[in-house]
This record gives C-alpha cells, structure tokens and sequence, in this order.
C-alpha cells in the first residue's frame, strides 16, 4: 500500500475536499471573506492566497495520500498571513510562531494516526526552517468537522493551552520539545503511515 505526503501546490490543491478548497475563512479577514463568497469566486482567492504564499514564504501546506487516494491535508503559515486570526479574542499568534490553520482527516482514514502525522510532517518543516513554535485556535466546543480544529484533539498532538478561553483557547507546540524525537520523525512518519489502511492488507507469503 503506497503512502505519502507531498507539500500542497496549486495542482494538487483539487485533493482537497470540494468545501475546503473553497473555503477562505482563514486567507481573509471576515469582511474580504463574506465578500468573496457573496462574489461567488473564494475557489479563486484561495488559489491566489496559496500561490502567493508559496512565492513569498515557502510550503504551507501538506496532502496526505493513501495509495493514491487523497487521505487528509493540513494547512499551516505565519501570523501575517493569516487575516483571520486577528478577530480571535485569543489573538495575537506569538511572533516566534507559525500558525496551523486547518487539518482535515477524510472519512474512511481517520482514527489511524494520520492526524498526529500531519502534526509531525510540519513540526519537521518548521524546524528546519528555523521557527520555534507552532501555535493554533481551537474550539472547546467542537462538534463537527469545520475550519477550527477541536482543542481536545490539539491537546492530544502535543499542543498545550498558552491563552485560555471558553471557546476559542490559544495553545502552542514548542518546537524544542520535538528535539528529543527530531532525529527519529522520518521513522516515526513512515511507522505511522504504515499503519493507516483503509482494510486489513495481505502479506505476501
């Protein structure tokens, strides 16, 4: 069973679940957001958010692939990217820190670790580019699948809560944490993987 993750570019941007890569609630700010939608065109402000991102900053992004299916994604850049953020009462992001957006695991994928893969793929990047810390919003009264990601599920990655809030808490992932599993994050990348499957897989005799 093939698995990988490749960084996220404007041709593989249609992996993306249709509702995602149409979604531009973290590229703008609320009144630029309404306004795109009302337009009718956010699929195309959110390929310009990426490919200027892309152009300015790097990779901000990851697609995971399960024998080539798409399997989940996460989304991830700097503060100053991140129009949005700016209207959390939990805001600013801390400036030695990169953002994570957005994660999403696809139904038939999830409960198999790829979340925490996604975590580990970027926490990967972010410390060979040389940033500190990762930081997002979560919602502390998630119920379904959206932009914000639930905080249980960041606490259970790693994050730990730096800004509280009822709703909408801060919480970071210190890259100097990950040092101890630094050296080993490819094989516990590939580890992981290797376990996501959508069926019990046969093994040649």
């Amino acid at each position: 069973m093939g698995r990988r993750l490749v960084p996220l570019t404007l041709d593989n941007l249609p992996d993306l679940p249709k509702r995602c890569r149409s979604c531009v609630f973290w590229e703008l700010d609320p009144v630029s957001g309404e306004a795109a939608m009302q337009a009718g065109k956010p699929e195309l402000e959110k390929e310009a958010w990426i490919s200027g991102v892309l152009l300015e900053w790097g990779s901000c992004g990851r697609v995971a692939y399960v024998d080539d299916v798409p399997a989940g994604f996460v989304l991830y850049a700097p503060p100053a990217y991140v129009p949005r953020s700016l209207a959390f009462p939990t805001s600013p992001v801390s400036p030695d820190a990169v953002q994570l957006m957005t994660s999403r695991i696809l139904p038939g994928f999830q409960g198999q670790g790829l979340g925490r893969v996604l975590v580990q793929t970027v926490a990967k990047d972010l410390v060979r580019r040389g940033f500190k810390a990762i930081e997002a919003f979560g919602d502390a009264r998630w119920e379904e699948p959206g932009c914000i990601l639930p905080a249980d599920h960041l606490t259970a990655v790693g994050f730990k809560t730096v800004r509280p809030h009822p709703r909408y808490p801060r919480l970071r992932l210190d890259l100097r944490s990950t040092i101890s599993w630094r050296e080993d994050v490819e094989m516990a990348i590939d580890r992981l993987l290797g376990a996501v499957q959508k069926e019990p897989a046969l093994r040649p005799l």
